[in-house]
């Protein structure tokens, strides 16, 4: 059925004409058939990124019913395969346990992604499917491309109307925002207007290039003017150094988007609905010219095309992906030798993960033992009897706010 207002879900659940089905996202589930349902289409759009996706859902009068924002784990599941590497070539040095080290002797079938890479698409498509079945949804638009890095790279690749569209310089500046971290490059200041500067002036033969290119405030770049750069930083030798390595270093967060966006696009397309496409620079250009605020769940209603837009909530859910847990027994430390007491398994039937509620607070559990809970929330721990807590969410492999 339709999204509905939560003053009207407060009116049902008064009424007993509905329970509560989930709790994130929010779901009611009638208590009486339903006929004659009608409802409008709802398009979801998405915003992939390397460390959050944002997702909204638009209705047919362009408002923004309902935002999401997707934090994940996938730096966390980078740094636990090199504890097991460390792990393991430690144990091979060692000659305690013997793992025969394996090179060049595994076959990767076509579409492979790294297990950092592929969580970020797998947990997209689980949430894909989840509204799916929340919610009548009739069409899909995805962000497909965040930034052309060969287009960057090349201005002269295509044809003019590519660049001087008037798309132009939207995506150039988004993509010189995300490796710059939105500062200046020479002064550091944030907040601030910045400006596109050439590291190596055109006066001087500099291009457009994009490893030419970094932002500056406008002090430093009336400051700068045409000198060369080894000149204007000859007393900061560090931010010199530091300057000239970023410059030509690639965007970390932007490769693993351009790796992941194509298996996203084929997954989507897997659910049998429409689906449509749009670039970074269109959507800086949609959320710029509606004056909407820098967010990822607003990036993604800007996807695609987007006329007009009315924010009609200002509470977006916040999911951080947690995993399931892991699969040893006890902890272990950088030498791979046990440091904590095995795991033991409760019959009480909660899990390290569930949501409840209980003492005035609601979050995450953690269970320390057969007849005690604790729940941390905002660093407080606040523990209590299996009586004291009601539980509102199953583990799902995901944390909410």
């Amino acid at each position: 059925m339709n999204p509905i207002h939560p003053s009207h879900a407060k009116k049902l659940l008064a009424s007993n004409k509905a329970a509560v089905f989930r709790y994130h996202p929010f779901t009611l589930i009638m208590n009486r058939v339903v006929e004659n349902i009608v409802t409008y289409p709802i398009t979801l759009k998405i915003d992939p990124g390397s460390k959050v996706t944002g997702i909204a859902l638009v209705n047919n009068r362009d408002e923004v019913i309902w935002g999401m924002e997707l934090h994940h784990r996938g730096q966390a599941i980078k740094d636990s395969l090199e504890t097991r590497k460390g792990v393991r070539r430690g144990n091979r040095a060692r000659h305690t346990r013997y793992r025969e080290a394996r090179f060049l002797n595994r076959k990767r079938p076509n579409g492979w992604l790294a297990p950092s890479l592929r969580h970020r698409v797998q947990t997209t498509e689980t949430w894909v499917k989840r509204l799916c079945q929340f919610a009548p949804i009739a069409a899909i638009v995805q962000e497909l491309v965040r930034f052309d890095l060969q287009q960057l790279e090349n201005p002269e690749i295509s044809d003019l109307e590519y660049q001087q569209g008037e798309l132009q310089g939207y995506e150039v500046r988004e993509y010189l925002l995300n490796k710059w971290e939105r500062k200046c490059a020479y002064c550091g200041a944030e907040n601030v207007a910045l400006q596109v500067e050439h590291i190596k002036p055109k006066a001087k033969g500099g291009t457009n290039r994009i490893s030419n290119l970094c932002l500056a405030c406008q002090k430093c770049n009336e400051k700068k003017g045409t000198q060369d750069i080894e000149k204007f930083l000859a007393k900061k030798p560090e931010v010199l150094k530091r300057i000239l390595s970023q410059a030509k270093r690639p965007l970390k967060d932007a490769a693993a988007v351009n790796t992941t966006r194509s298996c996203l696009f084929n997954v989507l397309k897997s659910t049998e609905l429409p689906v449509t496409t749009g670039s970074g620079g269109r959507t800086k250009f949609n959320r710029t010219k509606l004056q909407l605020p820098k967010t990822h769940w607003i990036d993604a209603a800007c996807v695609g095309i987007a006329e007009k837009l009315s924010v009609l909530t200002t509470k977006p859910l916040l999911v951080k992906s947690t995993g399931k847990g892991t699969r040893r027994l006890c902890r272990i430390n950088k030498f791979g030798f046990p440091c904590s007491k095995p795991r033991t398994s409760y019959t009480h039937g909660w899990n390290t993960g569930d949501i409840a509620s209980g003492k005035g607070v609601a979050g995450r559990v953690v269970v320390q033992s057969s007849t005690r809970l604790e729940i941390r929330v905002d660093g407080k721990r606040i523990g209590g009897k299996l009586s004291d807590f009601k539980r509102l969410h199953m583990k799902d492999s995901y944390s909410y706010g």
